[in-house]
């Protein structure tokens, strides 16, 4: 930073600065000397100034790396810090830089002027300080691009520092310092102007030399030349901010709706430039993003299923249990108006809903009788066996959603249910469902002490419960579907 420094300052003060002075100017060569002697002199109270500023705004970062350890908020707040540094660049070189060279020039000069060792008007003085201001804009619009270079490698040591601290990579999180409009409005204005300037300036002096009454009437049309150029200069930025801010604000727009899970759209491709390649990438990533979203919910939705099925494998008189009341539940969910993803939910919910049976021994679970009190009363915790087995699953709450339909599908509507004695809606919506679901299944399935009950008698008996045992909503729309599925099978007479 200090060379790109250093070379940025002379190359302003000296290539730019002595050469539109020396080319601009007709004076003898001993006032020539003088006047880079002054050069000289205000060098030097300008690098004095600037660097005490720089060494000022250097220190909280120096002794940030000066240590060792630091906490976590102290590593987020130093990368914001060195992100902002680039643009204490601009004050430090449009204060102490400019005004550390321009006070001390003007004050020579106008003390070598009242002591006509230097031979030309005051009001040059005017136009030298106008062109102080146009170089030193200039050369801290190059020293901020050169600056957010040279602090990248402070950048990856603090990102470094994170990691290997905590784990953790310091960020921005998403926030926005410096705009890309900003930057590229004033770079793209200036650059287009700052050469129009110059030349009117030094060109106005030069006229002095020549022709002093066109010198004055220069003055008119050279303004009017300038405020043109300066027009088509700000316009010009305008285009080019317009044309890439669109694209950017675009994959700005597609990565927000990709953050919250909406991956069926693509980002139009409606450039042909670097963007076009851009927009492509985009696209492809978001088609490997979809493409590996599918495929893990390929591999969840056969993970429940495997557990369902390693469950019921247990006895045969079960078999598939867990499966049918999945499908059951899923149809009465769908039927209360569920929208897809709480109906996946639910699935998963019936599914896993017996998990907890894993629990129950063997002599109690593929009992051929009917159980005691006692057995009865160990096949009671199931409910909470199974959600303590999922509460086993890492991360936490990947299962959250399936905890309370697992627990509650043995609650009644009336609050006589087990483990909790919820009644009515107090039961949690998937656990009201399942219950319904699980209810029928069981009635009309096969057991070793007795033979599953028709569909119809099956029926009957939840048309009785609604209300007591069951939700009436939920048992209603049931019953009624399943009936309505019955008359459409029946062959017409």
């Amino acid at each position: 930073m200090l060379r790109n420094y250093l070379i940025g300052s002379l190359a302003a003060v000296f290539v730019v600065g002595t050469v539109v002075m020396v080319s601009t100017l007709q004076i003898p060569n001993i006032q020539f000397v003088r006047l880079i002697l002054i050069v000289l002199i205000s060098i030097l109270f300008m690098l004095v100034a600037e660097l005490i500023t720089l060494w000022a705004q250097l220190g909280p970062i120096r002794q940030f790396f000066a240590a060792e350890y630091h906490e976590r908020d102290e590593l987020n707040r130093m990368y914001e810090v060195i992100h902002r540094f680039p643009g204490k660049t601009i004050y430090r070189i449009m204060g102490p830089h400019m005004l550390g060279f321009s006070l001390p020039a003007a004050g020579l000069t106008l003390w070598m002027i009242s002591t006509e060792w230097l031979e030309f008007p005051y009001g040059y003085i005017a136009i030298a300080a106008a062109c102080a201001l146009l170089i030193a804009v200039m050369h801290a619009l190059i020293e901020y691009y050169l600056t957010v270079r040279a602090v990248r490698p402070l950048l990856m040591e603090v990102r470094r520092r994170g990691k290997v601290q905590y784990g953790m990579e310091p960020s921005l999180g998403g926030r926005v310092l410096v705009s890309i409009q900003r930057k590229f409005q004033w770079s793209t204005a200036l650059i287009g102007l700052f050469p129009l300037f110059l030349f009117f300036l030094a060109t106005y002096i030069r006229l002095q030399y020549m022709d002093r009454e066109f010198a004055k009437e220069y003055i008119l049309w050279g303004v009017l030349i300038v405020i043109l150029g300066a027009g088509f200069a700000l316009f010009g930025s305008w285009l080019l901010i317009r044309d890439v801010r669109d694209p950017v604000a675009e994959l700005t727009h597609e990565m927000n709706r990709i953050q919250e899970g909406d991956l069926g759209r693509r980002a139009p491709d409606l450039y042909a430039d670097e963007f076009s390649a851009l927009i492509s990438g985009f696209n492809m990533m978001i088609n490997r993003l979809e493409m590996r979203q599918e495929r893990n919910r390929q591999l969840l939705q056969s993970y429940f299923s495997m557990l369902a099925a390693a469950l019921d494998a247990r006895d045969k008189y079960t078999a598939g249990h867990s499966m049918r009341v999945a499908e059951y539940s899923l149809m009465i969910g769908k039927l209360s108006g569920m929208n897809e993803e709480q109906a996946d939910l639910l699935y998963k919910s019936a599914l896993l809903h017996d998990i907890g049976k894993i629990g129950i021994p063997d002599e109690v679970l593929l009992k051929d009788g009917k159980l005691s009190e006692e057995e009865f009363a160990i096949i009671r915790t199931h409910p909470v066996l199974g959600e303590n087995i999922l509460l086993q699953i890492e991360p936490i709450d990947a299962m959250a959603d399936f905890l309370p339909g697992v627990r509650s599908h043995h609650e009644r509507y009336d609050g006589k249910g087990y483990p909790d004695g919820m009644e009515g809606v107090d039961i949690p919506l998937f656990g009201r469902i399942i219950a319904v679901a699980d209810a029928f299944d069981a009635m009309t399935s096969d057991r070793p002490y007795r033979n599953g009950m028709s569909h119809e008698k099956a029926l009957t008996i939840l048309e009785e419960g609604k209300g007591t045992q069951w939700d009436p909503y939920f048992a209603g729309l049931f019953i009624d579907e399943w009936r309505r599925q019955q008359h459409l099978e029946k062959p017409s007479e």
